[in-house]
């Protein structure tokens, strides 16, 4: 933004605005700060420091709440790299009046990607079928042997009908797919042609081949997954988490799978993240798990990079973020 860096330029005749981040960063992120701002490591968050904070950027998850906020005096902007901010405490900045930025819409298509891909392997048990077809088994061709789950004209349920939500939506019906969906409120603007049902969570998890969460982390959807509602879902469901991991109960979903209480769960988001290396869940083979790939594409996270920068440097010249919380 050519005003926000005139700004800059002008506010900082003495110095460049000082910037705590969570590095390493990505090279597309240093580039496109280009050396406009001094940047500081995450343990002046942690202890604080004497000198003013300008700006604080996350590009990890670390959790930001007040008690970081006052440690960095001075501080006018913080700009997240993502659109979900369940680590910040937005509450708290909006007590202190400092804009929070993250990053919508540029990363819709890539997550509901992510998405469609968790369903296909899961339900056509894919990384079960790699190992196997790379193994010194794998010697003749057995019709009978590894049998997955169809998704075209399935039954799928999305908790969770924003932006992503929507996207998801999109692609399920393109597979000829019943779509049920669990909102807060009903969406009377929802396309006609996806022919979405708005239902009861009771009932999308009785009823879903495919349950996929697509909801932001929040105390109410905490936990939402936990034992109660496993049990509640088909034998030959499969849950997809591409929301956050602490929206499902591992423990739960573990002994969900270990008991085949339900047929396969496609995760990309776990709680804890990363799972420790020695979990039960990482043993089972009726789980798919990725390292959090939802918007990891080239193209998402260039404009991912683009909009959190851009949003930290108009926070930093005093102008309105173009995307904040």
């Amino acid at each position: 933004n050519p005003r926000a860096v005139r700004e800059i330029a002008t506010m900082t005749e003495q110095r460049k605005p000082r910037v705590v981040a969570d590095t390493p960063l990505a090279d597309t992120v240093l580039e496109l700060m280009d050396n406009r701002v001094e940047l500081l490591p995450w343990d002046v968050a942690l202890e604080g420091c004497d000198d003013p904070v300008d700006g604080l950027y996350t590009y990890g998850h670390l959790e930001v709440d007040g008690s970081v906020m006052d440690r960095l005096s001075g501080l006018k902007v913080i700009s997240n790299f993502g659109v979900g901010v369940d680590h910040i405490n937005v509450q708290d900045a909006r007590d202190r009046g400092i804009p929070v930025g993250n990053t919508p819409n540029v990363l819709n298509g890539a997550t509901a990607d992510m998405a469609l891909t968790l369903m296909l392997a899961s339900g056509r048990r894919l990384v079960e079928g790699d190992c196997y077809a790379r193994s010194a088994e794998f010697t003749y061709y057995d019709p009978g042997y590894m049998l997955g789950r169809e998704i075209h004209s399935e039954t799928v349920g999305i908790v969770g009908m924003g932006r992503i939500g929507l996207e998801v939506a999109r692609r399920c019906a393109a597979f000829n797919m019943n779509i049920l969906y669990y909102n807060r409120r009903e969406r009377t603007d929802l396309p006609p042609e996806l022919n979405a049902t708005y239902t009861s969570f009771d009932d999308l998890l009785t009823e879903s081949d495919y349950v996929v969460l697509v909801c932001p982390l929040t105390d109410e959807t905490r936990g939402l997954i936990g034992a109660e509602q496993l049990s509640k879902m088909k034998q030959t469901a499969i849950l997809i988490n591409i929301a956050r991991g602490g929206v499902v109960d591992t423990d739960a979903l573990t002994n969900a799978l270990k008991n085949c209480e339900i047929y396969h769960a496609g995760l990309d988001v776990t709680e804890p993240e990363p799972l420790p290396r020695g979990h039960e869940l990482l043993s089972l083979s009726n789980v798919t798990i990725a390292p959090h790939l939802g918007s990891a594409t080239e193209q998402t996270r260039f404009k991912m990079a683009e909009l959190s920068v851009e949003n930290l440097m108009l926070g930093l010249a005093g102008e309105p973020l173009r995307t904040t919380v």
